[in-house]
């Protein structure tokens, strides 16, 4: 079909465990979980998949993950190591499109309509990526694949791990409408239990809601669920997108409480953010730290260093440094989020200039001519 983009959603599967048990063979087929301490109230920042067997996944306390799996094979990151790896797996991209949109460290999406390797078929594309990132790393891959974003992330997540899953424009209905509400992306616990209070619990249940019935209920936000039950998402893949800021959060199962385990926390997601932004090559001068109590009131704390920065031992750093200046360490805590902002570019003699960044319009469209083949 004309006009169609075709998008893939690589996502490596239990990519931090995964690491961990490649580098030692004799952790394979064993439930491996990796974070803090669980006697010093560690959280979970990754788990392999045979501890999710036990009902154990991130950002689970540490205390009680011990609790569902007593024999779990407890693992500090190696953040430097992921960072190195996930490297490796981006030059693997870059080889089959310039159109490459980083998400963490172990996520992306790409545009393939106009490959490298000029391979008329998407899902040949994603087998090919996914072939050349087990040859190259010993590690697994899942994929999705279809003409949007929206669609191609929720694709990625059927057939884990080791799998792919396509949704052409013919099949796009009927996959939305089977899919649960939860998961739906932007869709968290309370969204989700405010839609099962009106009998939303299905793609097909949402459809049934005029976008501004949705939008009097989420605000802005319905208008959003009303475009993607309908299949729309007009984002394109933003290979170099120059953003304001770039941040990540953690909303936790379980709410957390003690210095420590958010210490964990703010170690975890520094490394992400360090991979986006060495991917993106700017620099931060702008450090915010944002926490969510129990009682669901948010906070936001944050700091402009002289130099600009990039690394996440910086960014951690400076986390605990805000975090200590509020009482979160005695409370419980349901999200923890980190951002930089303020961005510069390192020049080459050691100064730095400010960047001016606009925001990129996440309705901006990108119409190819080439026929869409799954």
């Amino acid at each position: 079909m004309d006009g169609y983009r075709k998008i893939i959603h690589i996502d490596m599967d239990a990519f931090y465990a995964a690491v961990e048990q490649r580098d030692r063979p004799e952790l394979r087929g064993k439930p491996v979980i990796v974070g803090g301490d669980p006697r010093k109230r560690g959280v979970v920042a990754a788990c392999s998949y045979e501890a999710r067997r036990f009902g154990v996944h991130s950002a689970l306390p540490g205390k009680i993950a011990l609790r569902r799996c007593p024999h779990g094979i407890f693992l500090r990151p190696r953040f430097d190591v992921y960072r190195r790896v996930s490297a490796e797996i981006r030059d693997i991209f870059h080889e089959y499109s310039d159109l490459v949109e980083p998400l963490s460290l172990d996520e992306a999406f790409l545009d393939v309509t106009r490959n490298k390797k000029q391979i008329p078929s998407a899902t040949i594309t994603a087998e090919c990526i996914r072939r050349d990132i087990r040859s190259r790393t010993g590690l697994t891959a899942s994929a999705g694949i279809s003409f949007n974003k929206f669609l191609a992330k929720v694709a990625s997540d059927e057939n884990k791990p080791d799998g792919i899953t396509v949704v052409p424009p013919h099949a796009a209905d009927q996959f939305i409408d089977r899919l649960a509400i939860r998961k739906f992306f932007g869709v968290g616990k309370a969204t989700e239990e405010k839609m099962r209070a009106m009998g939303i619990r299905t793609g097909a249940d949402l459809k049934r809601f005029r976008k501004e019935d949705l939008v009097r209920r989420f605000g802005k936000a319905g208008i959003y669920f009303h475009d993607i039950a309908h299949g729309r998402d007009h984002r394109p893949v933003n290979a170099n997108r120059v953003r304001k800021s770039i941040s990540k959060e953690t909303t936790f199962s379980e709410d957390i409480e003690g210095r420590t385990p958010m210490v964990a926390v703010f170690e975890r997601l520094a490394g992400e953010i360090e991979a986006l932004v060495r991917a993106h090559d700017v620099y931060g001068m702008t450090l915010t730290i944002k926490i969510r109590y129990s009682d669901f009131r948010s906070i936001t704390r944050s700091v402009t260093l002289e130099q600009p920065f990039r690394d996440a031992a910086t960014m951690t750093a400076q986390a605990c440094r805000l975090l200590d200046s509020t009482d979160a360490a005695g409370r419980r805590v349901r999200l923890l989020g980190m951002g930089i902002s303020n961005f510069a570019s390192q020049a080459p003699s050691g100064t730095c200039r400010q960047l001016h960044l606009p925001f990129v319009d996440a309705s901006g469209q990108f119409q190819p001519e080439t026929p869409w083949h799954g």
